[in-house]
């Protein structure tokens, strides 16, 4: 009882702290109703002229359509990568895994415009400056991280006498892969799925460096528009953005109530 109560204040605090962390960013969306033509909260009344000069706005729908497909496939590459990687880590389950687990999470702490940077240079190279699959490997490498820790989350619950069990019944190591390990590692799959692919969604400063004037993602877009004027059809955008992101988690969240169920 006494645990139960203590509980209290912390839970609290946490929503605070979520609420101090969120709602900032919440605060985007009555500015993208506004009736005045710079970015400022509606002054007479409530108005849609912004969210129509939007969806009108065929550069914002190719915006839309270039981070959409660049996002699928670099998590696609993320999600392959990632999850063998972290199956054969936890299948060695020796120092050295650890050592190559912890290489795979290196993108994630190396700050982004050092990682742009250095594959900025690279690229002129290769002759990758400028192309959508310049930015959808550089996206890759980024999301990839995010795919080993979830499934190396979800691996750790995972019962290694199964895999032994599978095998001694004469499953081959594909057959074990695919009917015994991936099916109970799916939440894992899933999350770093959605945390790779928002990640490809919202990220600017690899596109500034890599994708040059030929690919206008959403992010880039919305940077050219901040530096251009102050449109309230940046507040849109980035409403949308956010209202995108909350219905992926949503859906997360959903899929995982289900299988837990």
């Amino acid at each position: 009882m006494n645990r139960l109560h203590a509980s209290g204040p912390i839970v609290a605090f946490a929503w605070l702290v979520l609420g101090f962390l969120a709602l900032p960013a919440f605060a985007v969306i009555p500015v993208s109703f506004t009736d005045t033509r710079y970015l400022a909260l509606p002054q007479e009344h409530w108005s849609l002229q912004h969210w129509q000069n939007f969806l009108g706005n065929a550069d914002w729908i190719d915006s839309i359509g270039q981070s959409l497909w660049i996002a699928l496939a670099a998590t696609a590459l993320a999600l392959v990568a990632g999850t063998l990687c972290a199956i054969g880590c936890w299948r060695l389950s020796s120092a050295l895994s650890e050592r190559l687990r912890s290489l795979m999470i290196l993108p994630m702490a190396v700050p982004t415009i050092v990682y742009a940077l250095g594959v900025y240079r690279l690229y002129v190279d290769l002759d990758l400056v400028g192309t959508a699959l310049g930015v959808i490997l550089a996206h890759a490498v980024t999301g990839l991280p995010f795919v080993v820790l979830t499934v190396s989350a979800s691996l750790a619950n995972l019962d290694p006498r199964l895999e032994q069990a599978a095998r001694g019944l004469g499953a081959s190591v594909q057959q074990t892969l695919r009917h015994v390990i991936v099916p109970n590692i799916v939440p894992g799959v899933l999350s770093g799925a959605i945390f790779a692919f928002i990640h490809s969604w919202d990220e600017l400063i690899v596109v500034i460096f890599i994708g040059g004037r030929a690919l206008f993602t959403l992010p880039r877009r919305m940077w050219d528009g901040i530096n251009d004027n102050l449109d309230p059809v940046i507040a849109v955008v980035a409403t949308a953005m956010i209202l995108f992101t909350l219905l992926v988690l949503i859906a997360e969240l959903s899929l995982r109530a289900r299988r837990a169920t």
